[in-house]
């Protein structure tokens, strides 16, 4: 279906449908993304304040066939928030419906609107003693309806799962302007199709998410976090397994970082302070929450103290105090900003069975080996399988140095994950970047069934043209 520009003829004609001020210039902001891959196009850029203007706007747009760009906090790192090909679109950003629209603590849960920031939702929870466990290195400026229309994941899925996962309901405005109020605050709710989890994930394609109801949980009464270098991504495995075995459902997070992305932090961020004097080449972030009484400190260095026995680990520290936890996490969080600065030849967000893993990383070396020399930082969310397996240029080369090296690697790494039963997109959604990679690795049927959704929610094809799905 083809689509027509926003142009400045479109634009006169929506100025009589919403007021003055939502309308605006495209600034330069809209039209870029973090890695600078993509330089976005717009014709206009609407700011709604309301679910009505959203719907005016989206409704307007489908019967002009012109299409709609959803913006959340532009954090995005596989291009669904810009457009840098075919008809002027209209971007469309949420970032004036920013509103918490209610806090139920008794439920353990939040009502907001999609243009609310990552940490403002935070935020709200902790002033009713809640917590709301999504956490990412984008928080301040990530907001809630890009989260959902990515399923971001972040650091804690291990104990709480994906975004999907802390959503109870959705009000999201359709391609034809029509207003789905499913708002639910229900936990049990076995009337028919489960019709939130057609947009949690769906990158703005289906339509445009504008408020949510989330899953808060209680704020745990005891923290603990600690350190524990290991001799390899097997070793580090066999500990998490160790961890679940003597503190159960309690850890929230374990993560594995690379002493080449240590090496990184030093190279471009040497004012983030690093727990080891000497950098290990593997060693895992744990993170626990326990009930009032207990002691995670202790229940650490048990830890540390079988696995040591174990043959685990063999060197580690436990954070003492919330600041050193806090520089802790500076560290994992740093790692993806110092992988920017050195600037990757090639990227990789990719979720493994996680008894596969370390096989993985072997299999995953040797085939990059096979390309030249390179440099290559695997860290990531060891406990839900997601690793980010990144490949970087020598030192004084740059990507430019490599050709088209990058393509070919990324083609080599993605087969062996699928050769593996994993998946090529983990938690940073399809987007545009991804769209040929979904083609070529997706089960055929599943992809006839998503394109048939998409002809019938949007049959018109306004609703993020280009991302997920190949337009049409």
């Amino acid at each position: 279906m083809s689509l027509n520009p926003a142009d400045e003829s479109f634009t006169a004609q929506l100025r009589k449908v919403v007021s003055a001020d939502v309308l605006r210039p495209v600034e330069p902001r809209y039209l870029e993304e973090p890695r600078g891959r993509y330089a976005g196009q717009a014709g206009v850029l609407a700011l709604p304040r309301t679910v009505d203007e959203v719907s005016a706007l989206v409704r307007f747009a489908n019967s002009k066939r012109v299409g709609v760009v959803p913006y959340g906090g532009g954090t995005g790192l596989v291009g669904g928030q810009v457009a840098p090909d075919g008809p002027l679109p209209m971007i469309l950003s949420l970032e004036r419906m920013s509103a918490i629209r209610a806090v139920y603590p008794d439920e353990n849960i939040l009502v907001a609107e999609a243009g609310a920031i990552l940490a403002e939702v935070q935020a709200a929870a902790q002033d009713h003693d809640r917590l709301f466990p999504l956490s990412l290195a984008s928080e301040g400026s990530a907001r809630i309806g890009g989260n959902l229309s990515t399923n971001a994941g972040g650091v804690n899925v291990l104990r709480y799962g994906n975004t999907r996962d802390l959503c109870l309901g959705l009000e999201a405005v359709l391609p034809d302007g029509r207003i789905w109020n499913g708002l639910s605050r229900l936990r049990k709710d076995n009337t028919g199709y489960d019709l939130k989890n057609l947009f949690v994930g769906a990158e703005g394609a289906l339509g445009v998410i504008t408020a949510a109801s989330l899953k808060l949980v209680p704020v745990p009464a005891a923290m603990g976090t600690a350190a524990i270098v290991v001799p390899s991504p097997r070793a580090a495995l066999d500990l998490l397994g160790l961890a679940k075995s003597h503190i159960g459902d309690a850890i929230s997070a374990f993560e594995l970082i690379n002493g080449q992305g240590l090496a990184f932090l030093t190279e471009t961020l040497p004012q983030v302070r690093q727990q080891f004097d000497d950098p290990p080449e593997w060693y895992v972030l744990i993170e626990v929450g326990l009930a009032k009484g207990a002691d995670p400190e202790a229940a650490l260095a048990d830890l540390f103290e079988v696995a040591l026995e174990a043959g685990l680990a063999s060197d580690g520290l436990i954070a003492q105090s919330q600041t050193q936890r806090a520089e802790f996490w500076s560290v994992r969080e740093n790692i993806p900003l110092a992988n920017r600065r050195i600037g990757s030849v090639a990227s990789h967000d990719v979720s493994i069975p996680i008894s596969l893993i370390p096989e993985f990383i072997n299999r995953a070396s040797d085939i990059v080996a096979r390309f030249g020399d390179f440099r290559v930082n695997c860290f990531g969310h060891l406990g839900d399988g997601n690793l980010h397996y990144n490949i970087f240029p020598t030192v004084g080369r740059s990507r430019a140095d490599y050709g088209n090296k990058g393509d070919e690697i990324k083609r080599a790494l993605h087969d062996l994950v699928n050769e593996m039963d994993g998946s090529v997109s983990a938690e940073h959604g399809i987007g545009r970047m991804k769209v040929d990679d979904l083609n070529r690795y997706g089960d055929p049927v599943g992809l006839d069934i998503m394109r048939a959704i998409k002809t019938t929610l949007d049959p018109n094809g306004i609703m993020n043209p280009g991302a997920v799905l190949n337009a049409t």
